[in-house]
């Protein structure tokens, strides 16, 4: 419990501070901070498009905050939630624009063709990792790359809208999720973001692999003492990291109106996977963390047209206060990070050492 609440501690006194420091900068620009805060508060809670929209912009940073965060619970740096997002976005268009069935089994089946894309994308980076030892920063950013150009020549050639050139077709109208509120954008994909970050949840502290993903993160060894597989350990958390972050493409496309498809510039997946990684750092790697942190990232960014309308803020200086304020939350858990993996790297020197030494011996 004291835990909890000096985390909760730290958390605010970041908040205030990167608050602070984002209404220096406005008043040092010229710009009413106090006016440029309201219109924060009003752009996002100020009424139920509002809220809408708030909570529209955190459905797939809950998801691909999930990505990160469930990975770095298991000791890797996953990197990878934005190529696995775009796959997933690929397979909801291809599956939702050509399967017709009723709409509870079009909407199911094109959510389960957005995670299993996810996770066969993910799924590479897994087994280079443990057969390998190929790190995942760098296997991940590689798929990312893969993911994004063959996305522009699915869209262009093989998926696109003949009546568009600037996206793919449509999905359905039996595999779309309709807007909630009349004139807002959030859907009940909310719901299933949610959803995923509940179970993630549970997994993690109420099942024995979840047990086995956490003592990873803290101590591999501990692991194979157990008698674990840390191959199983790396594929199980890759698999479920996948699967989310294909869910979150999905969501981009078939619960995201008026839409309902892909661009050609990728702009309504753009950037998601990484805002995905401050998501999890701000909510602590932590499923609940991560929600909560999803509709704060979600509110600053749908409270910014506000800021610009009542104070009269540029976009560029609404970017500088986001990012003072999202470094501040971040970088505890930022540092924490570094600590873990840097004595990770020390227990394998020594390991090593340790190692050389006996067969030296010998």
């Amino acid at each position: 419990m004291r835990g909890t609440f000096a985390g909760l501690a730290e958390i605010v006194v970041a908040l205030v501070i990167g608050l602070f420091v984002g209404a220096l900068v406005m008043d040092g620009a010229g710009y009413d901070w106090k006016l440029a805060y309201e219109g924060l508060l009003i752009g996002a809670f100020g009424d139920q498009w509002a809220i809408a929209d708030t909570l529209a912009s955190a459905t797939p940073l809950i998801l691909t905050g999930l990505v990160f965060g469930l990975s770095a619970r298991a000791g890797y740096f996953n990197i990878g939630a934005q190529g696995q997002m775009i796959v997933g976005a690929l397979a909801a268009v291809a599956v939702g624009a050509h399967v017709s069935a009723p709409p509870v089994m079009a909407v199911t089946l094109t959510f389960l063709a957005a995670a299993l894309a996810g996770a066969l994308w993910a799924l590479p980076a897994a087994l280079l990792k443990a057969t390998r030892g190929v790190h995942e920063v760098i296997s991940t950013i590689m798929f990312n790359w893969i993911a994004h150009y063959t996305a522009l020549y699915m869209v262009f050639n093989v998926l696109n809208d003949p009546r568009s050139a600037e996206r793919t077709v449509r999905v359905l109208p039996e595999a779309r999720l309709g807007a909630i509120i009349p004139g807002a954008d959030m859907t009940a994909a909310i719901f299933v973001a949610v959803g995923v970050a509940l179970f993630m949840y549970w997994l993690l502290w109420h099942s024995p692999w979840g047990y086995e993903m956490r003592i990873a993160g803290l101590n591999p060894s501990a692991l194979r003492y157990a008698g674990a597989s840390p191959l199983w350990s790396v594929n199980l958390t890759f698999i479920l990291a996948g699967i989310a972050a294909g869910i979150a493409g999905a969501t981009q496309i078939i619960g995201r109106p008026p839409t309902y498809a892909l661009y050609g510039d990728l702009s309504n997946v753009r950037n998601l996977g990484f805002d995905g990684i401050a998501v999890a750092l701000i909510g602590r790697n932590h499923p609940l963390g991560i929600i909560l942190a999803a509709i704060f990232i979600g509110a600053m960014g749908a409270g910014s047209r506000m800021m610009q309308i009542m104070a009269g803020v540029p976009l560029d200086m609404v970017r500088i206060v986001h990012g003072t304020v999202i470094i501040a939350l971040a970088a505890p858990e930022v540092w924490s990070l570094l600590g873990k993996f840097l004595s990770r790297g020390r227990a394998r020197r020594e390991a090593a050492s340790t190692a050389h030494s006996k067969t030296v011996q010998r």
